[in-house]
């Protein structure tokens, strides 16, 4: 029997270790590569050079990458504390229902992911476009009038926050699940009204799901181009825009990869600052 158990032990670790180092080998080499190009430079005809510079660095501290960064920070803030306060509410409804009718509530909020990302902006072009269904609705009201929302920076966040809203919602519902209600009947026996309970203890409880919730919503929203082509045009680009451009149209990969390595530096300090806030929470 032990030496049964023996042999699985080594089996998992031989097993295990290559699994393990591949594994890391498969998440760390991209971004390795993307730090070893950041520091290259470019010929002429697009070719990478591999030297040593800090050019691509300072470049992105020129006005106008820099503008884009902020904007790019403001759509993802508006984004994220949107879907936050929506989400926020949602998940913490369904949290609450009968088990049977919470089934179908995530449901309604899952359905989005069966169908394809680019099928659903372009769902909201069909929406938002001049002659679109939105301005129809409209144009049959009595006071008609037309809005002109795709191709704006409106459109754009109307985008972001429909793709990224169920982000915020399940991981807030998977903690507010959890929540022990008999902490919330203590808080309002010691006196404490709806507001301070939420704000001292239902808060406090669900913060893990905020702060997961923050993140799956920020960082992607920062770094995205797809919805932002789609629904914004050229009218406002954002810094997943330049990266873009930056590899597939200007062929300038170094600069690609220095915008690149200074998002992973933002997302890896925000993701430090959700954490520590965490572990103080507990």
């Amino acid at each position: 029997m032990n030496l049964s158990s023996s042999k699985r032990h080594w089996i998992v670790l031989f097993w295990g270790l290559p699994m393990t180092l591949w594994g890391a080998l498969f998440i760390i080499a991209p971004m390795a590569l993307l730090l070893g190009y950041s520091f290259c430079e470019r010929d002429a005809l697009g070719q990478v050079i591999w030297s040593f510079t800090w050019e691509n660095y300072q470049r992105v501290f020129d006005p106008v990458y820099l503008n884009v960064f902020i904007r790019s920070f403001l759509f993802a803030c508006i984004t994220t504390f949107v879907c936050l306060m929506v989400g926020y509410p949602a998940a913490y409804f369904i949290a609450r229902l009968p088990k049977e009718v919470r089934n179908l509530y995530l449901l309604l909020v899952m359905i989005p992911f069966w169908t394809s990302f680019l099928i659903r902006t372009y769902a909201w072009i069909t929406l938002l476009k001049s002659e679109g269904v939105l301005n129809a609705i409209l144009g049959a009201l009595p006071f008609s009038t037309s809005l002109d929302l795709l191709y704006t920076p409106m459109a754009v966040l109307i985008g972001l926050i429909y793709t990224f809203l169920p982000f915020m919602i399940l991981p807030i519902y998977s903690c507010a699940e959890k929540l022990d209600l008999s902490l919330v009947e203590a808080g309002s026996d010691l006196g404490a009204n709806p507001f301070w309970n939420f704000i001292h203890v239902i808060l406090p409880l669900t913060w893990p799901g905020i702060g997961a919730g923050i993140l799956f919503v920020f960082v992607p929203t920062f770094g995205m181009f797809a919805v932002v082509d789609l629904l914004g045009g050229s009218q406002t680009p954002l810094i997943g825009n330049v990266i873009q451009n930056q590899f597939l149209q200007a062929r300038n990969w170094p600069f690609g990869s220095a915008l690149g390595v200074i998002l992973l530096v933002m997302f890896f300090a925000l993701y430090a600052m959700t954490h520590d806030e965490e572990v103080d929470e507990r």
